[in-house]
């Protein structure tokens, strides 16, 4: 059984650890499954940007969390440019 956690997760633990109303940057996702999952040295953390991305609309489709963009919560399914992503309300 593989022990490695999957994007989603990391996702979903990074909002969970930001500060109050705090958002993450995707970047910092990408960045962190490429160091847990120890694929960093073979596949950069630039290759998970997109699955970073898909993960994280089908989390918001989800309600798990919110995708910003400009500071203001986003359509999932039409944002475009940079973004971040934020705690879903409980």
């Amino acid at each position: 059984m593989d022990a490695t956690p999957k994007i989603a997760d990391v996702i979903l633990q990074l909002c969970q650890d930001a500060p109050d109303a705090g958002t993450i940057d995707p970047v910092d996702a990408a960045k962190a499954f490429a160091e847990v999952s120890g694929r960093g040295r073979s596949a950069p953390w630039e290759g998970y940007l997109q699955p970073v991305r898909d993960n994280a609309v089908k989390l918001a489709k989800e309600g798990k969390i919110i995708i910003y963009r400009k500071g203001v919560a986003a359509d999932p399914d039409t944002f475009k440019g940079p973004y971040r992503l934020g705690r879903a309300p409980a």
